[in-house]
């Protein structure tokens, strides 16, 4: 009697397709988290708990546009943390990353600027920056994507933009040279 092999293969099942899809989002969840948090272990955890929701309704998203599902996930969760920690107090944001970049790169370090500015806008605001410019995002996909009206967009993004400008000292910008002259926009 001889005993044959036969070779299973899985392409396509939903397993393979969402360990695709994760593989190719979980980067750019992982930013959109740490953006949102400043902190890399929440982050993570923020990820993780994105691509376990998005699994669990897998087979109700994947045909649709599962990307946005999970960035969804991301910003309800951190909603959700901040809810059941309102009591946060951000760190100043002189006192992040105190450590010395080796790094030569400019990148680096406007990054880093970058994300210790973003740490002093309120949470509302940080969202729709984020959202709208970081993942370049339309106004009316921030708006459904946080469920908030495209005015409530436009308005937290120029707010947000001018806190951004001041916190890192673009005095080279129309808005801040009006706005020393003392005129009103």
């Amino acid at each position: 009697m001889t005993s044959s092999r036969v070779a299973v293969r899985t392409t396509g099942g939903k397993a393979a397709r969402f360990t695709a899809f994760a593989e190719r989002t979980t980067p750019a969840l992982s930013r959109l988290a740490f953006l949102l948090t400043g902190d890399e272990h929440r982050a993570r955890d923020l990820v993780q708990q994105a691509l376990e929701r998005t699994y669990l309704a897998w087979g109700r998203v994947a045909d649709g546009n599962p990307e946005a599902y999970a960035r969804r996930i991301v910003v309800n969760a951190r909603i959700d943390g901040w809810r059941k920690r309102r009591r946060e107090t951000p760190a100043d944001p002189a006192e992040l990353w105190d450590a010395q970049i080796s790094d030569q790169t400019s990148g680096v370090l406007h990054r880093d600027q970058l994300v210790r500015a973003l740490r002093t806008l309120p949470p509302a605001q940080r969202r729709v920056i984020v959202l709208r410019y970081l993942y370049d995002l339309s106004e009316a996909d921030t708006a459904a994507e946080l469920g908030v009206s495209a005015g409530s967009v436009k308005s937290a993004a120029s707010r947000g933009l001018a806190r951004l400008r001041t916190v890192l000292g673009d005095e080279s910008s129309p808005e801040s040279t009006t706005q020393r002259k003392g005129t009103a926009r």
